[in-house]
C-alpha cells in the first residue's frame, strides 16, 4: 500500500470519530431539575373530578336508606289512610264514661312484655283508669282490652333496656314501665312462662313508626305520655285514695330490667315485627 493510500484511510477515521463524539451543548443555565422544582403545584383535574362524585355517591346513598325506610314503613298497617283513627274511634267507644271516666288522651305505643317481645297497642289514659288495648288493624277490630285504676299505680320508671349479666338479648332505646302493686313479686312460673299475664307491670317503648310524620311523632312520644300519665295518677290518688296504701306516684329515672336470657322466641318475632299489623305478602304456592 502507497503512502498516499494510508493518508486517504486515516483521514476517513478522524472524520468517523469525530461524528460519533459530538461535544454536548450544555447550558448552565437552564436545567431540567430547576424547572420541575420552579413549577407551582395545580390540582390536577383527576382530583378534582373524583372529589364531585363522591359527595353525589353519599347523596345517592342517604336517598337510597330513606326510601328503604318509607317503604319498609308502609307495610304497617296502622299507616293505612283512616286506619288510625278508625282504630281510635273503635277504642274509645269501649271506655266506660262512669267507670273510666272522660278520655284525656291516646296513644300509639309497643309494649315489652317480660320475655322481650314486642306488642303493637293503643293506650288511653282517662281521668281513673290507664287502658291498654290490643287493636287488630287488619280487620279493625279490639281483641282484648287491660284496665289498670290510676289510684293504684305507684311507681313510674323511665330509662334504657338493660338485661342480665349472662343473657344474650339486646334491646336499644328507652321506654317507661308503670308499676301497680309493688308488695306482689311475679312467680317462678310466670317469669318462665313466655305467655304469662299476671305480672304487677307493663312496659312502654317507642313504636316503629314514630318517625313517619309529626302527628305520629306525638301518638308516640314516651316523655309526652309519662308526664300525662304522672299526672292523672296523682290527682287518681288525691281524688280516691286506696285504704292501705301509699297515696302518690314515685318517679324513678334507672334502666328497665328485662329478665330475658335466651329468648329465641323474642330474637325471631321482634326481627319479623309478629307482633305488629303489618302486610307480609302473598304466601302460598
Amino acid at each position: 500500500m502507497s503512502e498516499k493510500d494510508e493518508e486517504i484511510f486515516k483521514s476517513v477515521d478522524l472524520e468517523q470519530q469525530t461524528e460519533k463524539s459530538p461535544e454536548p451543548d450544555i447550558n448552565p443555565q437552564e436545567s431540567p431539575s430547576e424547572t420541575e422544582i420552579d413549577k407551582p403545584s395545580t390540582p390536577s383535574t383527576e382530583a378534582k373530578a373524583e372529589s364531585t362524585p363522591s359527595t353525589h355517591t353519599s347523596a345517592a346513598k342517604v336517598k337510597w336508606t330513606s326510601s328503604a325506610e318509607q317503604f319498609k314503613l308502609k307495610r304497617f298497617f296502622v299507616l293505612r289512610p283512616g286506619t288510625l283513627d278508625h282504630g281510635m274511634e273503635d277504642v274509645k267507644a269501649l271506655v266506660n264514661p262512669t267507670e273510666d271516666g272522660a278520655v284525656q288522651s291516646v296513644w300509639l305505643m309497643a309494649e315489652v312484655d317480660h320475655w322481650n317481645n314486642e306488642k303493637e297497642r293503643l293506650v288511653l289514659i282517662t281521668e281513673n283508669t290507664l287502658l291498654i288495648f290490643k287493636y287488630d288493624f287488619v280487620m279493625l277490630n279490639c281483641e282484648q282490652i287491660q284496665k289498670i285504676p290510676l289510684n293504684y299505680i305507684d311507681r313510674i320508671c323511665h330509662g334504657t333496656f338493660c338485661f342480665p349479666p349472662r343473657s344474650l338479648l339486646t334491646r336499644e332505646g328507652e321506654g317507661v314501665r308503670v308499676f301497680w302493686d309493688k308488695l306482689r313479686e311475679p312467680s317462678f312460673t310466670s317469669r318462665w312462662n313466655p305467655f304469662s299475664v299476671d305480672y304487677p307491670f307493663t312496659t312502654f317503648t317507642y313504636h316503629p313508626v314514630k318517625s313517619a310524620n309529626e302527628e305520629l311523632g306525638h301518638l308516640c312520644d314516651i316523655q309526652n305520655f309519662r308526664e300525662q300519665l304522672t299526672s292523672a295518677a296523682q290527682k287518681a290518688h288525691s281524688k280516691n285514695p286506696v285504704p292501705g296504701k301509699a297515696n302518690g306516684v314515685l318517679l324513678l329515672n334507672q334502666p328497665i330490667l328485662v329478665e330475658a336470657y335466651v329468648g329465641l322466641m323474642s330474637v325471631i318475632g321482634n326481627q319479623n315485627k309478629l307482633g305488629y299489623c303489618l302486610a307480609r305478602g302473598n304466601i302460598g304456592f
